[in-house]
């Protein structure tokens, strides 16, 4: 296979994380190539991406705005937004990062209801088990 890249990715295996759908959707993947610029990763179902998505690598701390290069069965290549392109935080506009903000806030209170609904399933399971055992 020929190298198209600019620079050669070296072999990694990182848990990933796929965000799209303003933090709606996710997918997790493997990082197996990586290097600035770009990046290869596993997955079990790439046919439903989107172009561009955010990649949340856990173990680097960080994420990165990535494009879809190719698709294949088992995986894709993705290319990652130009750092120095992107535009500087004071750049940005106020409304968006406030309804950002907002959407967050309501996105953490939705996953704090979530979690203690399944809290509350947890132990009444767990009384379940007592009471049956004994």
């Amino acid at each position: 296979m020929s190298e198209h890249r600019r620079e050669t990715r070296q072999r990694v295996f990182l848990k990933g994380r796929i965000v799209f759908n303003n933090g709606s959707s996710s997918f997790d993947c493997l990082v197996r190539d990586m290097s600035s610029s770009g990046a290869r990763l596993v997955m079990s179902d790439a046919a439903t991406l989107p172009e561009a998505f955010d990649l949340y690598i856990p173990q680097k701390d960080r994420t990165y705005r990535a494009t879809l290069r190719w698709r294949r069965e088992d995986g894709i290549g993705v290319i990652f937004e130009d750092p120095a392109r992107a535009p500087a935080p004071s750049a940005l506009d106020p409304a968006a990062s406030e309804a950002s903000v907002t959407m967050l806030l309501r996105r953490v209170s939705e996953l704090e209801t979530e979690n203690a609904a399944l809290r509350r399933l947890l132990a009444s399971m767990a009384q379940g088990d007592s009471a049956s055992a004994a």
